[in-house]
């Protein structure tokens, strides 16, 4: 795997993964079930905090020009109730590097807050948090968009295997794509090379392998069945949390997942870092990704994905069938 473009920034993203991994493994293991809630009631743990500012310092000393956007701030830190969750922060950090400020764990965390710019990277630091809190799947996910391209994917995946299948191991694997350069997965101990990733050529959908979420709110259930009466029902499903599906559907594990419209929330969109570091991974293993209306993602909208109504993701040849379905149904 020789990547002469990106050269650097992936040198430099490689090892800030790895260590993001390994500390979301100890928050796990140490703080089972710790949480506080966000405004919008979502759980954020204290390996949400810890991992955004441990990429960030990294990015922020190699790339000191370089925005992150990425999903938290200190707020909830310094508020009345989150001091307790900084002590705990601040203890992972002191383990890896002593003499680190609660202050400045704060400053690197929010150097996450910045605008997209003309060339910036998005961080989403536990994407899958309930499944983070479940034991199921989450990843932590870090892309590199340039011009309104995403450029560079990574995802390191805590619970998923080098074959890119799901794993309780401990293996886990790290997966990254750089455009026109492929997608490839490789385990997250770097003791072996990685190998290029590669989708399904299946293009009927009563042999196709559909993933879906673990969370019934996370989509609309009634639309998905009557998508299946419409499309055909697949051969088979698999439920799992965060952007560990792009890997399943890159490595050709399984061929197609949406992101419906909830009927409570039709206007909800989703954020561009719950997006762009899966999408340039299933693009360069030969996949597909557009909105529910057939339009290519706009990573310009700021930090929601505000012209692209739902997200569909295939190996490119159950697309056009899908959204040709979709585009039958009467109540979306």
């Amino acid at each position: 795997m020789k990547f002469e473009s990106y050269r650097n920034e992936i040198d430099v993203a490689l090892p800030l993964l790895r260590e993001a991994v390994s500390i979301a493994r100890q928050v796990r293991e140490e703080m089972k079930g710790n949480s506080i809630q966000k405004q919008d009631d979502s759980p954020v743990t204290v390996a949400d905090f810890a991992i955004q500012a441990w990429i960030c310092r990294g990015l922020r000393n190699a790339f000191p020009s370089d925005a992150v956007v990425a999903e938290e701030s200190s707020a909830a830190l310094l508020a009345p109730g989150g001091r307790s969750t900084l002590e705990r922060i601040k203890k992972f950090f002191d383990e890896r590097e002593a003499g680190i400020s609660a202050e400045k764990i704060c400053e690197w965390i929010d150097f996450g807050t910045a605008a997209p710019s003309r060339r910036f990277w998005v961080l989403d630091p536990v994407d899958g948090t309930k499944g983070f809190l479940r034991g199921g799947q989450y990843v932590v996910a870090l892309g590199l968009i340039e011009n309104g391209r995403v450029q560079i994917g990574f995802l390191g995946c805590p619970r998923l295997n080098v074959e890119g299948r799901e794993s309780e191991n401990g293996e886990g694997a790290l997966v990254l794509a750089v455009r026109g350069k492929g997608a490839w997965i490789g385990p997250l101990d770097g003791k072996l090379p990685f190998r290029q990733l590669k989708v399904s050529s299946r293009a009927v959908m009563s042999e196709a392998v559909i993933l879906r979420s673990v969370e019934a709110g996370h989509t609309n259930v009634g639309v998905m069945e009557q998508l299946f009466a419409v499309a055909g029902r697949p051969a088979s499903e698999l439920h799992l949390d965060s952007q560990a599906k792009y890997v399943l559907a890159a490595a050709g594990h399984a061929d197609l997942f949406c992101y419906l419209l909830k009927k409570d929330k039709p206007d909800s969109r989703m954020k561009i870092w719950d997006v762009a570091p899966g999408a340039i991974i299933i693009e360069e293993a030969g996949g597909k990704i557009t909105d529910l209306n057939g339009a290519p993602i706009d990573y310009t909208a700021g930090k929601s994905l505000l012209r692209n109504p739902g997200i569909l993701v295939s190996n490119g040849r159950l697309h056009t069938p899908f959204l040709s379905a979709y585009g039958t149904l009467t109540v979306k």
